[in-house]
């Protein structure tokens, strides 16, 4: 790539990482992460003339879409509030694009603007080098050869679902049917005519739910949280949509009660099933905390038609064929899906403390805030609200970078000099 240097006659020798690693700089940004994030924020910098490297640990773009999302999966909102900088979906597209269409929509992306990520590159450490004034990124290949880019930006986006979360159960070296989280279901056929546990309530629990009963499973539903439950439509209008353009006149307060009453007429009291809302509205709840309603695709009428069950009960341990809860009483079930969630994986690379919180791997500050640190860091795909979000990030990090980019690229030289000094 163009837009790379490798510093002539030097190798980095890392104590840490044992052998010798390859020193490449980069001219324009480092992003770590190729799914939706990381392409919309180089698309817009190439936009602007900027050139970037893309890093990304799989083997292709978008791998969260690509290997860790079920078959029936569809957008939850209508593309024009999932499409990505400077590019919309195909006309011919349906309001709620499918799995694979939104793949193809990505290749297609990824293609137009020329975007080619390093593959099979995890990073391993980042760390700004004070001395300099630049990013120091080291990374590991599939047969672990080491090398380091040097840049001075960094884009974070690996996003906040970059690693699964799976909770610590008691018992799960004991139960003999398969455990797995939702990012390995694809969809129910194996488990037909089974008695299956889906464990959690948001997006992916409900809809896993739904899918289950499509093949003939029995699914049992284990909630213990509070959870808003919306219609994906109203008077077929996407509920995300109208909220979206009520927000322009009303308060959140206002549009919350709005969207509870019509949540009562279209669904019905959530609660005489087993669903109990939040104190806080949804639009509350999700300003304040990036907690996400669940949008009803069909979920709710299997409920209460019996087709699901819920139960609100805390699991205390799993045995051989059946599971615990914590109210003392036992259950059988053939099989058990984690819909426990994804988090971000940045405290475990990134040595940086300020912008990050080591808690949670989350920025410090929220959305609208959040996306910029000090010393040429950003972080795009951490603001809980999906696509749109991250497409209004990307472009403010490229309009701030390319405010320094000429400035910066002067100094290029004198970054290569001092690099040459310290290694």
């Amino acid at each position: 790539m163009d837009n790379l240097k490798e510093v002539e006659g030097k190798r980095i020798h890392d104590k840490k990482m044992g052998a010798a690693a390859r020193c490449l700089m980069v001219t324009g940004p480092v992003i770590v992460g190729a799914g939706p994030s990381g392409m919309a924020t180089a698309a817009c910098l190439k936009e602007k003339g900027i050139p970037s490297l893309i890093l990304e640990r799989a083997n292709c773009i978008a791998s969260l879409w690509q290997h860790k999302t079920y078959d029936r999966l569809r957008l939850h909102l209508p593309k024009n509030f999932c499409e990505l900088p400077l590019m919309p979906f195909p006309e011919s597209f349906p309001s709620y694009p499918t799995k694979q269409q939104f793949l193809s929509y990505l290749d297609d992306y990824a293609n137009h603007f020329g975007l080619e990520p390093v593959f099979n590159t995890t990073v391993v450490n980042a760390e700004y080098d004070h001395r300099c004034r630049f990013w120091r990124i080291k990374t590991l290949g599939l047969k672990q050869e080491e090398t380091e880019y040097i840049s001075q930006w960094l884009i974070v986006a690996t996003g906040e679902n970059a690693e699964e979360v799976m909770p610590d159960i008691e018992g799960t070296e004991n139960f003999g049917g398969p455990i797995l989280h939702s990012s390995s279901y694809r969809c129910g056929e194996t488990f037909r005519e089974k008695s299956v546990l889906v464990v959690g309530c948001g997006n992916s629990g409900m809809e896993v739910s739904l899918d289950l009963c499509n093949y003939n499973a029995r699914p049992t539903l284990a909630v213990r949280n509070a959870v808003h439950v919306l219609p994906q439509e109203i008077i077929g209008i996407s509920t995300f949509g109208l909220s979206v353009s009520l927000l322009k006149w009303l308060p959140r307060r206002l549009v919350d009660q709005f969207l509870l009453l019509m949540s009562w007429f279209l669904l019905g009291d959530t609660a005489q099933i087993g669903l109990i809302r939040p104190k806080l509205g949804p639009l509350e709840l999700k300003n304040l905390f990036g907690k996400t309603p669940v949008l009803d695709v069909g979920t709710i009428g299997k409920i209460k038609s019996g087709d699901i069950k819920v139960i609100r009960k805390g699991i205390k341990r799993l045995k051989k064929d059946s599971v615990e809860f914590i109210d003392g009483k036992d259950e059988k079930f053939d099989a058990i899906i984690l819909a426990t969630g994804f988090k971000s994986n940045v405290v475990s690379w990134l040595k940086e403390t300020d912008m990050f919180s080591q808690n949670n791997g989350m920025p410090r500050k929220p959305f609208p805030n959040g996306w910029k640190g000090e010393n040429g860091l950003y972080a795009v795909g951490f603001t809980y609200r999906g696509l749109l979000g991250a497409s209004i990030v990307a472009r403010k990090i490229v309009e701030d970078i390319e405010h320094d980019w000429k400035a910066e690229a002067a100094n290029f030289l004198g970054l290569h000099s001092c690099l040459s000094a310290t290694i």
